[in-house]
């Protein structure tokens, strides 16, 4: 295994770990690390990849994202919420101004970008967790 995919498997790895705790952790979103995911094993790991793309849960998120590049509306609505409230909440716990200030230029940017994400239906006969 060549350098390139190992580094791709650790990262896909680490932020499919972090997408699974951020099902019960509500300030760790779900949606972007394991979209995150799926592109670092669609890269490295296509056996893992497509485990990915079948899981019950997850597989849902991902393929509206590849097929539409789009987000359910229950996505959005979670996403926006948990955008706001984990950078609140790191604004409130970092004591250094600029440090707020450069979070909250953060928030606006990451939230103007999220907020225009198109909105598209649940994909028949699947359930989306998040």
């Amino acid at each position: 295994m060549n350098i390139q995919r190992l580094a791709l498997n650790i990262v896909g790895g680490l932020s499919l770990v972090l997408g699974i705790i951020g099902i019960v952790l509500p300030l760790l979103p779900t949606t972007p690390f394991v979209l995150l995911a799926s592109a670092c094993f669609m890269r490295s790991n296509p056996r893992f990849h497509q485990w990915l793309h079948q899981h019950p849960s997850l597989g849902p998120v991902i393929d509206n994202w590849e097929k539409h590049r789009g987000v359910t509306r229950k996505v959005k609505q979670r996403g926006a919420i948990m955008i706001v409230l984990s950078f609140s909440f790191s604004i409130w716990v970092v004591p250094h101004v600029w440090l707020n200030a450069a979070l909250l230029l953060m928030m606006f940017v990451l939230l103007a970008w999220f907020i225009r994400l198109p909105v598209i239906e649940s994909l028949a006969g699947k359930k989306e967790s998040h």
